[in-house]
């Protein structure tokens, strides 16, 4: 019988394989169009790992055209290598690029690549290139993960020159971040390399390969967060300098001159930033080199986040200014437009205007236009007093509310001021979060930042898995019981069934739904904003945002949803 996984599946594996980090073996090309993944073995010298023998067995004559379980049509071959084969291909059942990895069944690597593919499916961040299936049928495994066609390789980015600061702290931050959070997992790349970072048409930066690319090439490492950490400051180090921070060249790109060791990217190039210089070599101090200005080393990928966190935020560059070009009237304008242009010399007539209106028909018209704009005036005032007059005793500053003292007037009250959120983490009930390290990025004060759920499949319930059957979201801690009137929600994307929930002034650390007993919203589905506006203040500490269903992204079976920025007000 055919043994068939998909992203939803368990990782049970009846092999004697060891654990994942353990046996991240490695791959190519996980689809950029017009680009293939290159065979790099040269380029991987110095990679701090071990290779297994690859086995005598021959890969499967394959062809383009060839369909793989009635479904995924074969295109285009773009590696060759170690008995595996990697390609090009169209699902034919949902009609789009999709990317394919194949190898015999009774290959030596078939069943650590069928494992590793599966680990890396539930991991559902889409930070990664995903796994979209993983399958063993008909004497062949493949796996069947997603194809970008929009994506740029590192690589071909380098070839032109080094990043900007700004896109080089971007890459080194979400790829760590990403790799961060893999390994809390127990997954491992082992071939972090300019071939497997992209960057999409967005700006996002995402990684391909996790754990299939090492186990499709038999790599594995005692130290996998060591490995992961060093081709991280490797990746900065070339994005810096457009060099490889070896002696042999690799990727496109050279190598340092030889007996000089590893140096300072400052030191290769002139302008390169100087906290971004001393991040690549901390991160690079792994492989014996001395961190620049006595920081301690980076060894895992959790501590080089902790290190960009300390970092001063980098801007990015202004866009630049043109000054439109000066207004320059046209002949249709000065009201020639048709009309021949007149010779030099010669005068034209002045065309005199017509008379005005002195017949009886024409005073009479100018009285009764006069009349009506009399009326019009006269009817305009009227409509202005009494307008006036109804505003006698309400207040329109949009900053103020009103209440009523008991001796029938009006008492302003002080406009609402904004709550400092003291701490924000993630409504985990089931026990586990999702993207934890991303919380703070919804209370930073800016909206093109977000905390963003993972993409699931199947189901807007969060994938109907059994952690999330009460949801997600995120708790805001006021820091101490406050009087809490309005808040400001922006979405990540409308279409999110939520609601806004308080605990009362009593509870100490809420973590259950039923902690959190004051409804201020009803549960529905919202759009692009929330807005809560309480008649009356709630007196709480903690606030909940709790999201029960998300979006659709980009198709029928995928959801994604999250918080953009919060702001309350009291």
């Amino acid at each position: 019988m055919a043994e068939r996984s998909t992203a939803a599946v368990d990782v049970a594996d009846n092999s004697d394989d060891t654990s994942l980090t353990a046996q991240a073996d490695q791959s190519t090309a996980d689809g950029v169009a017009k680009n293939r993944e290159r065979d790099t073995d040269s380029d991987e010298v110095q990679e701090s790992t071990r290779t297994d023998g690859a086995g005598s067995t021959s890969p499967p004559e394959l062809h383009s055209g060839h369909k793989l379980a009635r479904r995924y049509r074969l295109e285009e071959c773009v590696t060759r290598l170690d008995g595996f084969s990697s390609w090009r291909a169209v699902d034919e059942k949902l009609r789009r690029a999709v990317g394919v990895h194949i190898l015999p069944a009774d290959h030596s690597r078939a069943r650590s690549v069928l494992a590793a593919a599966r680990s890396s499916a539930l991991l559902g961040d889409p930070r990664f290139v995903q796994v979209l299936d993983a399958v063993e049928e008909n004497d062949v495994v493949y796996v069947v993960h997603e194809w970008l066609p929009d994506a740029t390789e590192l690589t071909t980015l380098l070839a032109s020159g080094p990043l900007e600061p700004y896109d080089a702290y971007q890459m080194v931050s979400q790829v760590s971040s990403a790799m961060a959070a893999a390994h809390r997992e127990g997954l491992a790349h082992l071939r972090l390399n300019p071939n497997a970072v992209l960057r999409a048409s967005t700006g996002q930066w995402r990684i391909r390969g996790l754990a299939v690319n090492a186990a499709l090439r038999g790599v594995a490492s005692d130290t996998p967060q060591r490995t992961d950490t060093e081709a991280i400051g490797a990746l900065l180090y070339a994005a810096l300098t457009q060099r490889w921070p070896y002696e042999s060249d690799a990727y496109g790109l050279s190598g340092l001159p030889k007996d000089i060791g590893l140096i300072a990217p400052d030191q290769v190039r002139a302008g390169v930033h100087r906290g971004l210089s001393e991040l690549s070599m901390r991160a690079l101090a792994n492989d014996g080199a001395t961190a620049s200005r006595h920081e301690s080393p980076c060894t895992t990928p959790e501590e080089l986040v902790k290190a960009i966190g300390e970092m001063p935020r980098i801007r990015p560059p202004e866009p630049a200014f043109t000054a439109p070009p000066e207004y320059q009237r046209t002949t249709y304008q000065q009201g020639t437009y048709g009309r021949q242009a007149p010779r030099p010399g010669v005068t034209q007539p002045i065309t005199t205007p017509p008379p005005p209106l002195q017949s009886r028909t024409g005073k009479a018209l100018k009285w009764a236009v006069s009349a009506l704009l009399i009326a019009a005036l006269g009817l305009g005032s009227w409509q202005l007093a009494d307008a006036l007059m109804d505003q006698g005793g309400k207040n329109e500053d949009p900053g103020q509310t009103q209440t009523n003292d008991g001796d029938g007037g009006n008492k302003p009250v002080a406009p609402l001021k904004q709550i400092p959120i003291d701490s924000v983490r993630e409504f985990t009930p089931g026990g586990s979060g999702i993207q934890e390290d991303e919380v703070q990025l919804a209370v930073d004060g800016q909206a093109d930042t977000a905390w963003i759920t993972p993409e699931y499949r199947g189901y807007p319930n969060f994938g109907n898995l059994p952690q999330r059957k009460d949801g997600s979201g995120l708790i805001l801690d006021l820091g101490k019981v406050t009087d809490v009137s309005r808040l400001d929600i922006s979405m990540y994307r409308s279409g999110q069934t939520a609601q806004v929930l308080a605990a009362d002034a009593d509870i100490s650390d809420p973590s259950s739904l039923s902690d959190f007993s004051q409804e201020l919203t009803k549960l529905s589905t919202v759009g692009s904003g929330l807005k809560v506006n309480l008649k009356k203040p709630v007196k709480t500490r903690y606030v909940l945002i709790h999201i029960t269903e998300l979006p659709a992204d980009g198709s029928a079976d995928r959801f994604r949803g999250g918080i953009s920025e919060i702001q309350v007000r009291g």
